[in-house]
């Protein structure tokens, strides 16, 4: 499978189109829009939150509610677009760069520099529009398509916030129905109570500062068979397939599976997973230090995955900057803009991973319809008992 995903953050939408989804699987429309609902809450969300009601509307490839085996297109409006249509239209316009809304002083952390240069652009609104992470609308109502294909053979996913700024939770071990229902419950998303307090109160102290705040979201996945993804060539390692997709998202700037970087600063011993094996349950690990990976593959393991998510990178306590007309040294110019987005993030995080593994999914077991990919799993599954 593959996906493309088109559009600017205050053009008219967001499109998206999936190529190679199987025929057959149920789409549930309300759940696709679940997903995008919950992309747009947490605590420390700017005010276009509010302007924008994302809904998915699938024009291509379902028809009465299943999928046809043809292109799955979506689409996602942008409300805001009415107060856009002259300085985003496609149609040349006269006017000044005023009324254009030129932007020509890069924001520092942004793309808004390299991409001008890149593209040879001296309108950066040019850059900021598709770079920015309202791009992720789209690919949370693509991999909420693929969850639904991952629901059809009992796979999960789950996610949390890890941390917030200097703020980071105490750890608990939770069944994954119920580590769902208290992050949903969470302004935060997390499921230690005393931990979102703080997160809340820090966020607080970097918006009434004009700063903003980064952090950890963990994303996990339930139900996966050993044996997806491959050791035989560095690009079908399914662990690296889903690191390069958290680092493609906007303002990700670290990955890490299982206990990651922990594993740094410990013994062997203590990294490890022992292998055992139990009649009716077959083999299995008796810790989950590595993720759900081992040789790029999977072990049957939950997989734990974690992005790190820098601090936003538009400030109202605007950074210096250089005009790229002048070179003189300005303030950085300010888009609207969010103070803390990691709650968000865990969404988009939980998405992308899904799509990651659902795509390894119908690399092992193939099939164009689901009943074919459903026949090839269970006979992996028969020969895994009998191995």
């Amino acid at each position: 499978m593959r996906y493309l995903t088109a559009g600017e953050t205050h053009g008219p939408q967001l499109t998206g189109i999936i190529e190679g989804f199987p025929s057959n699987v149920t789409i549930d429309f309300e759940e696709v829009n679940f997903q995008l609902a919950r992309r747009q809450k947490g605590y420390g969300r700017g005010r276009r939150m509010q302007i924008e009601k994302d809904t998915a509307n699938i024009v291509g490839g379902v028809r009465h509610g299943k999928t046809t085996g043809a292109p799955i297109a979506l689409v996602v409006e942008n409300n805001d677009w009415k107060h856009w249509t002259s300085v985003m239209n496609i149609e040349p316009i006269e006017g000044s760069d005023e009324t254009k809304r030129r932007v020509n002083r890069p924001r520092p952390g942004h793309a808004d520099l390299n991409g001008g240069l890149k593209y040879n652009q001296k309108d950066l609104r040019n850059i900021l529009e598709r770079s920015s992470a309202r791009e992720t609308t789209m690919r949370v109502a693509v991999g909420a398509v693929a969850r639904q294909f991952l629901a059809a053979f009992g796979i999960k996913v789950a996610g949390q916030v890890i941390r917030i700024g200097e703020v980071e939770v105490n750890r608990q071990e939770l069944p994954i129905d119920e580590l769902i229902r208290i992050t949903e419950e969470s302004q935060v998303r997390v499921v230690d109570k005393e931990a979102e307090a703080k997160m809340i109160a820090a966020i607080d102290a970097a918006k009434e500062d004009g700063d903003t705040l980064g952090g950890i979201v963990e994303c996990i996945v339930e139900g996966v068979p050993a044996g997806l993804g491959s050791h035989v060539q560095w690009d079908r390692k399914l662990d690296g397939r889903i690191a390069q997709a958290v680092l493609s998202i906007q303002a990700f700037k670290g990955c890490e599976i299982g206990i990651g970087f922990e594993a740094a600063k410990l013994r062997g011993s203590k990294v490890h997973d022992e292998i055992m094996y139990e009649e009716g349950r077959g083999f299995y690990r008796a810790s989950n230090r590595a993720g759900g990976f081992e040789g790029g593959m999977t072990t049957g393991e939950p997989i734990v995955v974690r992005g790190v998510m820098k601090p936003i990178s538009t400030l109202y306590k605007a950074l210096q900057s250089v005009d790229i007309d002048t070179k003189e040294a300005f303030t950085a110019q300010v888009e609207r803009s969010d103070t803390c987005a990691v709650p968000a993030a865990g969404v988009i995080l939980e998405n992308i991973v899904a799509w990651e593994v659902a795509n390894a999914f119908l690399d092992k077991f193939g099939g164009d319809s689901l009943e074919e990919i459903r026949n090839n799993y269970n006979g992996y599954l028969e020969q895994i008992r009998q191995y």
